[in-house]
This record gives C-alpha cells, structure tokens and sequence, in this order.
C-alpha cells in the first residue's frame, strides 16, 4: 500500500546510538476500561469483542489472523475481527458519516489534523508518549496524540545487487553522475534494463518525489525552505537536480524502451529475477520484490544519488492506528494497537519499514548504513504559521508535486515524443509556481 508522504515532526534517527537503537462490540457486562484519555480504569483488563479495519486485502485472510492467534496469548478475552477495504481512503470516509467504523483503523489520510478529535480518541499526552513511540506528531492535535504509525518508511533506490554486480558496479552509486555511469554500464551489459519507470502505472512516478529530501541534504528545505523560495525548479535546485537524473535517464535509453507497455506486478517478478536493475521506490517495497527473488539477498536498497554534502535518507510515517471515538470497547482496541505496533512484527516484515518504538532495532535492509555518513531523518515541519503551504502552492499551480503528470510529461521529452526540453518544463513549473505563491503567500 503506498501512502502519500507525510510530514512528521522533526526527529533525527541515526543510526548510531539512535532512538532506533542503531536506527463492536463491548461486552457490557465486562464494563471494560480503557487508557485513553477521559475513561475510568475497573482493573479487569480488556475483553470483549472489537473490529479492525486494514488496506491488506492480500493478508487480511492469513497474515492478520496469525496476528490474532498471537494477540489472544496475552489477552484470551478479546476477540478480534477484520475487515479489509479495497479502496481505503474512499470506502472508509463515506463509513465514517455515521459511527460505524470499527474500533480500530487507520486513520485516513483526507481527515484534516484539526479534525481528528471529532473522529478519534485521544490515545494520551504527545511529549508522554513521544517517550515511547517516534512520529506521532501527524496526528496530534492540543498536545494529545490520536495515531501511532504502523511503521516508519524511508525513500530511495531499490536495486537489484547481482545486475549491478555483473555490469562492474558494485559499490552503490553516491552521486548523479557515478548512477547514471552505472545505469549506462547495465544498458551495456544488455541483459536488464537500468531503471525501469513503471510509466504506465502512473502512480510509481510520484516516488520521485519522497527523495527530494535527499536531494537537497537538507530537512528543511522541503517544508520551511520550498514555501520561500521563487526559486522550485531552476538550475541547482532540489526540484531541478531531481528530476533532471529522471530525464537524462531517459534521454540516454537508460529506461525500458517503449514506457507505455510497463507493468508494475511485472516489475516486480523482473527485479527479482535480474531483469530490471533499479526502481525509485519507497521502502514499503523492499518485502514485496525480495519475496519474489531466487536469492532475497540479491535485492538490496541505496539512498537517491545526491550531489549534497550530506546524505539523508527522509523517514515518514505510514499510515497511523487511531480508535474510533465511538467504540464501545476502547481499552481493547488500544489494547490491540500497542500490541501491533509492538510485538506483532508488522512494519519490518510487512510494511518493510522501520518499528516506531523508540529502541526498536534496526531492519536488516539498513544494517548495511551501519557506521557510513548516511543519515536517516524526519522532515523538519513547516513553520508556524505556513502549515500546509506547499500544498496550497502546488494545487493552486496545479503542478502536481505528487502527481504522475509533469513526471510523464519530462518522459515523453526525453525520449522525442514531445518537442520541448527539460528546462523548458523546468521554466513553466516554476512561472506557475512564482504566480501561486504570490496569491498563497501574499507577496
């Protein structure tokens, strides 16, 4: 499931000596109790019946219930229903017009922070539990935490380390230009394709845009300096020099060689047989590609090629686990989510991220940065006062930051199916960003 990157407040994770460690229905007779705010304690423990929501459609059914059978060990009385939706974000804002809307879910991306009291209970005192968990500032509002991620994702490259290997690069690229050397040295060994696009499925373009932290080697600049600046996408600029590495590759045959065929369940199988070098992806992808692979060892993961003097690889949250504040069963249902978000395994072996609990250790895919100067870092936040700029910004201009088309767009250039070039893109989304923050902005 690929969730829109969210921006949490700024937590630096290093990886040395880091806060990651080296990185329903109540049975009223039961009257249980709860730990989230505003309800009594009776001390019985928690039991009863509670419904959870999930995205996992391809788990719900095997994963989930061995999760279950887990849970039910250390709390016998509570028993645990799912129910997966197909279409998340769509399905469960139209359930959540009335109260039924399970005990426990992920909170949607769509709900505005300002609104999540009126949906969810307050799961406790933020700077509390921040003692505990990372990353719960998304979903935090007065100073009470209502979310706690299922895990906490990093952006990059997934790569496939034998292709790399037998075309002579085997150390990971660090700079554009030592990538797109690489890439071309895939090409010229002609036995996979060097960064595959997944153009027609849309929706992988917009990963691109979870590295322009890295980019920039910089936590700031994507929600303090990006919405101060008239400067988004000219020569050296984060935006510029991303998107740029998208172009080249694509201007040198160093991507498949007709984008419109792509498909992304096949690109999957292809990485994990040999035949696809590279894919910019999130790290929610790493689990999906090596699960298919002759050899999990093959698939490995780098951070974006950067010409920043420091290389960070931006963390975000997924999604978060929030109680409904209508349930009739809360102490159960924060029951069940401490217990996912903790024990159950879930953002490594299945989100293929990092565990939210502060000393949690790290993933395998990133004991390999063990000791190297690549750092792993939140975003810093926007300022006060300018929360949400950059959204307001980007729809006003249209641009579409986390969209598939201006990515599409810089493609279909490269490879001569439009007549323009990549500065002129560049330039057309920087006039209409120079005009939309003047409105945004007010100056």
């Amino acid at each position: 499931m690929i969730k829109r990157k969210a921006t949490i407040g700024l937590v630096t994770v290093a990886l040395v000596g880091s806060m990651l460690a080296g990185c329903s229905q109540n049975n009223a007779e039961n009257n249980p109790t709860t730990n989230t705010e505003g309800t009594e304690q009776t001390g019985k423990g928690p039991s009863g019946e509670i419904t959870v929501l999930t995205q996992r459609t391809d788990i719900v059914d095997t994963v989930f219930k061995g999760y279950a059978t887990e849970f039910n060990k250390k709390y016998p009385d509570v028993k645990v229903n799912f129910q997966a939706l197909s279409d998340y974000e769509g399905q469960i804002t139209v359930r959540m017009n009335s109260d039924d809307y399970g005990d426990v879910l992920l909170v949607p991306t769509s709900i505005p922070l300002a609104d999540t009291p009126e949906f969810f209970e307050p799961l406790g005192d933020l700077a509390e539990m921040s003692k505990e968990y990372i990353g719960l500032e998304e979903r935090a509002v007065d100073g009470k935490a209502y979310g706690i991620p299922i895990a906490v994702n990093f952006s990059g490259v997934l790569y496939n380390k034998k292709v790399f290997n037998d075309a002579g690069v085997t150390k990971a690229p660090r700079t554009t230009d030592e990538f797109l050397t690489a890439l071309k040295a895939i090409k010229d060994k002609g036995n996979a394709i060097p960064l595959y696009t997944n153009y027609a499925d849309s929706w992988p373009l917009t990963q691109w845009e979870a590295v322009l932290t890295t980019v920039a080697g910089n936590v700031d600049y994507v929600n303090v300096e990006q919405p101060n600046t008239d400067e988004n996408f000219v020569p050296g600029k984060p935006h510029y020099e991303l998107y740029k590495v998208m172009y080249d590759a694509a201007k040198q045959g160093l991507i498949e060689k007709d984008p419109t065929t792509t498909n992304w369940e096949a690109s999957k199988a292809d990485m994990a047989n040999g035949k696809i070098g590279a894919m910019v992806l999130g790290s929610w992808a790493i689990g999906q590609v090596s699960a298919l692979a002759p050899n999990k060892d093959d698939i490995a993961y780098m951070p974006f090629p950067t010409n920043a003097s420091e290389i960070i690889m931006p963390l975000a949250d997924d999604y978060t686990l929030g109680i409904n504040k209508n349930s009739d069963n809360k102490e159960a249902a924060r029951a069940w989510i401490d217990w996912f978000v903790k024990e159950s395994g879930y953002s490594v072996e299945q989100a293929g991220g990092m565990s939210p609990v502060v000393g949690a250790p790290l993933p395998e895919t990133l004991k390999q940065f063990e000791g190297t100067d690549v750092k792993f870092e939140l975003q810093s936040p926007a300022k006060a006062g300018q929360e949400g700029w950059v959204d307001k910004i980007d729809k006003d201009a249209e641009i579409g930051l986390w969209q598939p088309e201006f990515k599409k767009r810089i493609i279909e250039a490269a490879i001569g199916n439009l007549d323009e070039s990549f500065d002129d893109i560049m330039k057309d989304l920087n006039e209409d960003w120079v005009s939309s923050r003047a409105k945004v902005v007010g100056k």
